[in-house]
């Protein structure tokens, strides 16, 4: 929690299993359960005309489906239209479910498109023993290792099948419903090309992953672009939902719908630089991403969390290390550490 106090929650309930809060005109709240230590995922019906789109469609449970049919049943509007903010398995996971079942189009951008089939179809540089040897190369040990190995490709267990084909979308498209005009905002570092909703007559944000009120957004590297500089590209994009108006009203996928848009994304920039200063402390001598996980996670991690403070580690290294503050290591073995520079 990064000072989440500062900001205006203006909805105090939230939806409780297979129900819907209205929020704004024409905006209806759902949240679906998550199998993880973050246990929700929260999703949006637009109305448009005698239709609804729906904006994300949660983690590929037999939980949710269920609960997805008791909605749907009890709303006689059709489907015109699943918006997929992104590749993850809580947002994609039952868009070709919804997609089959109600013969709806989805609109997604390419990479986060292209980024699912690879994770879903093990590609190179996004499949497990990938993943597994990146880690290693970074410290992580071998009982760890094994954990991660031994949960397979988890990434279908949450995404049962995916859409074959869908509309594109670009940053700066504007999507018409209902007669309301929502654009789409780009932004990268969390994934691929993800894409927020910004409707300036509503004054209201869908944010997917890219903006929450009480945790950090993960910013990972993946083994296909070991170099990378996510958290960059992440703090960047970040000034493109800066500028939209402080009374917006951003409807994040995790915890609830609040104002305060610039104060959280300050809270965030601080948080993230204050991660980075904890890394110079103890990078006096060479460490590896597994050695500073303690540094950046200070609490005991399941295998799933191991996964994602990884990545983040070694985002927030690569960060460094682009900066000069931090210097690369390799050594014989192969193995990566990261050393202060001054």
């Amino acid at each position: 929690m990064i000072g989440s106090q500062l900001l205006d929650y203006p909805i105090a309930d939230v939806p409780a299993a297979a129900q819907i809060i209205p929020v704004l005109p024409g905006v209806d709240w759902v949240r679906m359960p998550l199998p993880y230590a973050l246990d929700h995922i929260n999703l949006w019906m637009l109305a448009d005309g005698k239709d609804v789109v729906i904006v994300d469609t949660g983690f590929g449970l037999e939980q949710v489906q269920t609960a997805w049919t008791e909605i749907l049943e009890r709303d006689p509007r059709h489907i015109s239209g699943i918006v997929v903010t992104h590749c993850h398995p809580d947002h994609v996971g039952l868009a070709d479910w919804l997609s089959q079942r109600n013969d709806a189009p989805v609109f997604m951008t390419q990479s986060e498109f292209f980024g699912a089939h690879a994770l879903w179809h093990q590609m190179p540089g996004y499949s497990v023993p990938d993943m597994l040897g990146q880690f290693a190369a970074h410290g992580l040990d071998a009982a760890r290792l094994q954990a991660l190995e031994s949960r397979g490709n988890a990434y279908r267990r949450g995404v049962p099948s995916l859409p074959r084909s869908f509309h594109r979308m670009f940053g700066g498209d504007v999507l018409h419903i209902d007669g309301l005009e929502w654009r789409v905002i780009v932004g990268y570092g969390h994934s691929p090309e993800h894409a927020s909703l910004y409707c300036e007559e509503l004054r209201a944000l869908i944010s997917g992953d890219m903006l929450l009120p009480r945790i950090s957004t993960n910013v990972s590297v993946f083994a296909a672009t070991p170099n990378d500089d996510p958290l960059t590209w992440f703090l960047e994009s970040l000034q493109r939902i800066k500028d939209l108006p402080e009374d917006t009203l951003v409807l994040p996928s995790h915890g609830k719908p609040f104002r305060g848009l610039r104060t959280r994304i300050a809270q965030l920039e601080a948080h993230h630089r204050e991660r980075c200063d904890a890394l110079l402390e103890v990078l006096d001598v060479p460490r590896t991403a597994a050695e500073i996980l303690a540094t950046m996670f200070p609490r005991e991690l399941d295998t799933h969390q191991v996964m994602f403070a990884m990545g983040e580690a070694v985002a927030h290294l690569n960060y460094l290390a682009v900066r000069k503050e931090v210097a690369r290591l390799v050594d014989r073995d192969g193995i990566t550490r990261f050393v202060r520079t001054a």
